[in-house]
């Protein structure tokens, strides 16, 4: 939930989408739409469980013509996993927080169970190969935002039971073990307490996500982890200089640790002349937050909505600079010449943020394997950013987790 396209005061229903056929993928190549199907696509972040939660209009299972995810288009773009986000503002705290997170794990969960022939719950990465093997999606759920843990241990165990495979250290504010990338520093990066959060992921078999936190707090999480991290819904900030973003110096960092960076698709994180353009339309974020989430009534899902509408709008007036989605290839590009091969993956933020022009719902995506096909990226390549290297940091952390268990005296 990046919520970061409120810089342009963004947000009420998104445009209408363009409906393609699966055979269609979205103007990709034959060649394209055979890599694409043989993968494994998995998107590391998406927002939809706040349709889930506050959308009554919104029915998973059928065609869309607002936001950005749903069955029919999944299907259509070849998302064989993805992980909901559990997302609850960084003001709401302690027993509030956690209630909240728990009612919306409850409806992921729910929803599954609501649809056996298409999703099916997911922990681990055996789970994801074997639901596309059955023709299913993978649903996984990643909570976003440690505030949500209300510093206690014995929550972020409950997350991990009822089926929480990541967790991102901070959101947009600082909690109180972890600095945030978008808050004035209070800890210097994680706590005492922080690194035993860090540590706990470690045993439980959670993925560390490091996308939102301050730079200090990605240093501090890879001195403490034995396991690789993750960034789920980050890009890269020598391209667009948002401290959402990672440095070169950080991806480097990342690929030591054997993680992976997902590459984020929201506009002002993929161009520069739109970030700087949408913080001089609105100003103070936090305002700016505060302002949006009073007009939709508290109800996040219309607040994602109404903002990518708006922003949407704005580029076609040319109020905002247009972007269009090739810039998430240039992201990938980079991360890939910086990080690797092995450490570059997908993580939209569909349902979360403004989608640039062309990247307007998951229908799209065969369109990346298509670029980066023309890009000269082996097939063997493409398929490692669709899904292999997410899958492998999945394993790799299940493996930390049950050599941590076993290093537990009984």
């Amino acid at each position: 939930m990046n919520r970061i396209w409120l810089h342009g005061m963004a947000i009420a229903l998104c445009l209408p989408v363009a409906v393609f056929t699966h055979s269609s993928t979205g103007g990709a190549s034959a060649r394209a739409k055979r890599v694409h199907d043989a993968a494994i696509v998995v998107d590391s972040h998406d927002d939809t469980t706040q349709r889930l939660i506050f959308d009554k209009t919104f029915d998973i299972a059928a065609r869309n013509t607002t936001g950005n995810l749903d069955i029919p288009r999944m299907r259509e773009g070849g998302l064989d996993a993805l992980f909901f986000s559990i997302w609850v503002p960084s003001d709401v705290t302690g027993a509030d927080a956690v209630k909240r997170a728990m009612g919306q794990i409850t409806a992921v969960r729910q929803t599954v169970r609501d649809h056996p022939k298409d999703l099916v719950l997911a922990t681990t990465a055996a789970d994801v190969r074997k639901a596309a093997a059955d023709h299913r999606i993978a649903a996984l759920m990643g909570v976003e935002g440690g505030h949500m843990i209300a510093d206690s241990l014995a929550t972020l165990r409950e997350y991990a039971t009822l089926g929480v495979r990541y967790m991102t250290l901070t959101h947009f504010k600082n909690n109180n073990w972890a600095d945030s990338s978008t808050d004035t520093p209070a800890h210097n990066g994680l706590t005492d307490f922080g690194k035993d959060v860090v540590r706990e992921m470690n045993r439980l078999g959670l993925m560390v996500d490091i996308s939102h936190v301050a730079d200090k707090t990605f240093f501090d999480a890879l001195a403490i982890t034995t396991a690789p991290v993750i960034a789920s819904h980050s890009s890269c900030r020598a391209i667009a200089n948002h401290p959402r973003n990672m440095t070169d110096d950080m991806l480097r960092a990342l690929a030591k640790n054997g993680g992976v960076v997902m590459i984020n698709y929201h506009a002002a994180f993929l161009s520069e002349p739109f970030r700087v353009a949408s913080e001089k339309r609105s100003g103070n974020l936090v305002a700016a937050m505060a302002a949006m989430s009073k007009k939709c009534g508290g109800n996040e899902a219309c607040t994602t909505l109404e903002g990518e509408r708006l922003d949407h709008e704005a580029m076609a007036k040319g109020e905002l600079p247009a972007v269009t989605w090739d810039a998430i290839i240039e992201h990938i590009d980079h991360a890939v010449k910086v990080a690797g091969i092995d450490h570059v993956g997908l993580g939209s933020d569909f349902d979360g943020a403004t989608m640039p022009i062309g990247m307007e719902d998951a229908s799209k995506l065969p369109k990346i394997t298509d670029a980066l096909l023309k890009k000269g990226y082996t097939e063997k390549d493409v398929t490692k950013i669709l899904g292999v290297n997410i899958l492998r940091v999945m394993e790799a952390v299940e493996r930390v987790a049950v050599k941590g268990e076993k290093g537990i005296a009984r």
